[in-house]
């Protein structure tokens, strides 16, 4: 396997990671231009750029660049003898370039919004993963190029990962199991966590996690009704609302500035 197919996997597992390529090389090197290395930020590797000293300071240079927020490149030039007291003693140049994971969607329900939403989700780059125990519903033809888990939702969020780089939208068929749900959810770090329904089912919503528990920081992080104001009724409509939502979010403008969807009521 080269380490472009190792490259697409990764990404498609949805894990941020650098690309380390040498540029150029002068004098005795231990790689040629070309070389490239894949670094992940647990310090796992793919490929080689001569191993040694020169590979640490690469692999090094390239952590630190998965773990600064604003930068994305980073060229590191380097005299394999000076620099690193290499007995090679040429020059390499390295150009780092970090490629950060898509951001992932976890759709709880395959109903009429369901669908339209993953459609919608995916031709905005989000990763997406549906899960309903509907295995009628939760279809290939139904759900084309998305991960399906034909299982109890309460299963899937137990076992998907849900941390600051993924979005959760509840809307299965029925309330109590949203409710379960959002529940089971509340206290992970999503980006985002809503839950299809009217402004009365909110209303209960949010009235059930406080009797349970709740802080109020955590519930107020529940969007619903989800969606901002297009004035749509239609499923499709409603998954547009919501996918134009999930964008503004991820664009970095909080759920408290948006329009919230005026609907009389939500269905899945």
């Amino acid at each position: 396997m080269n380490i472009f197919s190792d490259i697409a996997q990764l990404a498609a597992q949805g894990l941020s990671l650098v690309i380390a390529t040498v540029v150029d090389a002068r004098g005795s090197s231990p790689q040629k231009p070309g070389a490239r290395i894949v670094v992940l930020a647990d310090g796992s590797l793919r490929g080689t750029v001569g191993g040694g000293a020169i590979e640490r300071q690469v692999v090094e240079a390239a952590r630190a660049l998965l773990a600064d927020p604003e930068a994305t490149t980073r060229l590191l030039e380097t005299s394999l003898g000076k620099d690193l007291g290499m007995s090679c003693g040429g020059t390499m140049t390295v150009f780092l370039e970090k490629l950060v994971a898509a951001e992932r969607l976890l759709v709880f329900g395959a109903g009429h919004v369901g669908k339209a939403l993953a459609s919608f989700a995916r031709q905005v780059g989000f990763l997406v993963t549906v899960a309903d125990a509907r295995e009628a519903l939760l279809t290939e033809e139904r759900f084309p190029s998305v991960e399906r888990r034909v299982q109890d939702p309460r299963e899937a969020a137990r076992s998907l990962p849900a941390d600051e780089r993924c979005y959760a939208c509840v809307m299965t068929h029925d309330h109590g199991l949203d409710q379960e749900l959002v529940e089971l959810l509340a206290p992970r770090p999503l980006r985002y966590l809503g839950v299809i329904g009217s402004r009365r089912k909110a209303e209960r919503c949010r009235s059930q996690m406080e009797a349970k528990g709740f802080g109020p920081e955590v519930v107020a992080r529940v969007r619903s009704p989800m969606g901002i104001n297009i004035g749509g009724q239609a499923p499709e409509e409603i998954a547009l609302s919501i996918a134009a939502e999930l964008v503004a979010v991820r664009n970095g403008i909080p759920c408290e500035a948006l329009p919230q969807a005026k609907l009389r009521a939500q269905v899945a």
